[in-house]
């Protein structure tokens, strides 16, 4: 039985990471799917976002976090939540972004720098990074990474991969947006002395 140190689960983002990854499985087979699936999403990218970015707008509990200025955004401030349209200059930007972060993930090296901007994605959306005002509720990371997934399944399933290829990327996918989804929910739990 291998000693988990629990304590630093919660100091230490690499070693949380690595348990994590050991855990679920996620190795250098994953990373290698996910980095052989870059040349067949990356084109897909733009839709992607498009799609998540045209759920975010069915709803104002998920559409009002646009309202406040976002962190490295320099443009005009709308000032209610019916001047964020779907083309104002902010939206724009915040979809750049999320094309960076999946382009990141098909393409980037799973190393310390990568660990540390997966765990900024889950911080940035609290008053703990950026802007004060942004403080986006769990429920929404939540629905929103769930719309992730789902919308990343169907584009992989919609390659017409060989099917152990689809298996096997499916698989790498599913097991990065569960670590993807703890380095988001950490920054929003209080820690809790063990």
């Amino acid at each position: 039985m291998k000693h988990i140190n629990e304590k630093r689960l919660e100091s230490d983002l690499a070693y949380r990471f690595q348990y994590l990854a050991e855990f679920v499985g996620f190795g250098e087979d994953e990373i290698a799917a996910i980095h052989a699936a870059a040349p067949a999403i990356a084109p897909l990218v733009p839709s992607l976002v498009n799609a998540v970015y045209d759920k975010l707008h069915l709803y104002d509990a998920t559409w009002r976090h646009f309202v406040p200025r976002q962190t490295g955004y320099e443009g005009v401030v709308p000032a209610t939540l019916e001047d964020v349209t779907p083309d104002h200059q902010m939206i724009q930007f915040r979809k750049e972004h999320l094309g960076r972060y999946l382009a990141a993930l098909v393409t980037r090296p799973y190393d310390a720098k990568m660990v540390g901007y997966l765990d900024m994605v889950g911080k940035m959306h609290t008053p703990k990074a950026g802007s004060k005002e942004l403080d986006v509720p769990l429920v929404q990371m939540n629905a929103l990474l769930g719309f992730v997934a789902d919308a990343l399944t169907a584009t992989i399933m919609n390659l017409g991969l060989e099917r152990a290829t689809e298996v096997r990327t499916l698989r790498a996918f599913n097991k990065l947006l569960w670590l993807q989804n703890d380095l988001i929910n950490r920054h929003y739990q209080h820690v809790a002395a063990i």
